[in-house]
């Protein structure tokens, strides 16, 4: 019998983005926002916190932005601590890098900004489930104002030389335009296997593994029938799903199979497309920086 969802245990991995100019989004990304240059060959960068890879640069001099597509809304980067996100903004603050938003959605206290590129860009701390809200025994994330002062002065003693993202940083979740909500829910929900967590009105959906708020968010704001992007276009070239272990990839290769959606695979990971062209490689490889 075939399993219907993802294992609890299910993480993300590395969000990997084309960018046309590669010296000016690593730069970005380290001085501004904390990320470790792992390693650096040619056209690509990979950054992190320390462990694993959470960012993959491809830089590519023709990639323009594709207005009113499909893609990526944001990337989260979900940090251990109040006191880390604390620090994240002061650093932010300290930088002078324009920031696009700050949010208490209740499950978890969020900032917002973008690259150079216009790729989005979410700093949260997560609350302790107990805290998250709920109505009717089900989710309730907000949109409320994020109390900057609580945030900043949670933080702790400055770090001594460069500022750094803490340890045991990781990619949170994923946020999508996709062309149309239902088919995207569909194949998110059966195909990858993923649990409908909440539902924002008509234009976005929240799903997850592991009773988490949400691995992944989809939305409609980019129009409803918008287009893929053009290949070679900036953003989003794909993102990396952590499973447990084979069986975890087979019986995801079984789901796509009943449901008729193509799955390219190899011994190491699955590679399936939504219906809106935004790639998702699934692996059971956690790809860690050199030591």
């Amino acid at each position: 019998m075939i399993t219907t969802t993802l294992p609890d245990t299910t993480t993300l991995g590395a969000v990997h983005l084309t960018v046309p100019d590669l010296d000016r989004a690593v730069d970005h990304y380290a001085a501004r926002l904390g990320f470790l240059v792992h390693g650096r060959a040619g056209d690509e960068a990979r950054l992190g916190a320390g462990a694993g890879d959470l960012l993959a640069l491809k830089g590519d001099p023709g990639a323009r932005r594709a207005r009113g597509a499909t893609g990526l809304f944001h990337f989260a980067v979900l940090v251990p601590s109040r006191a880390d996100l604390g620090s994240a903004l002061a650093h932010l603050v300290a930088t002078r890098t324009p920031m696009t938003g700050a949010s208490d959605h209740g499950v978890s206290e969020a900032l917002y900004l973008s690259d150079p590129d216009g790729n989005g860009i979410e700093i949260y701390r997560d609350r302790p489930c107990a805290e998250w809200p709920m109505h009717g025994g089900r989710l309730e994330m907000v949109t409320n104002p994020l109390d900057t002062d609580g945030v900043l002065g949670s933080r702790g003693p400055e770090p001594q030389g460069a500022y750094a993202l803490a340890p045991g940083t990781v990619i949170g979740h994923v946020h999508l335009h996709v062309s149309r909500l239902e088919p995207a829910e569909r194949f998110y929900r059966d195909v990858v296997g993923l649990d409908l967590m909440q539902r924002w009105g008509n234009s976005a959906l929240f799903l997850s593994a592991g009773g988490y708020h949400h691995h992944l968010g989809l939305n409609t704001w980019a129009g409803v029938g918008a287009p893929s992007p053009p290949p070679g276009s900036v953003g989003l070239r794909h993102f990396d799903v952590r499973l447990p272990d084979r069986a975890a990839l087979d019986e995801l290769v079984a789901r796509a199979a009943v449901a008729g959606v193509p799955a390219k695979t190899t011994p190491d990971d699955v590679r399936l497309t939504d219906p809106s062209g935004n790639t998702l490689v699934f692996t059971t490889t956690h790809r860690r920086a050199p030591q």
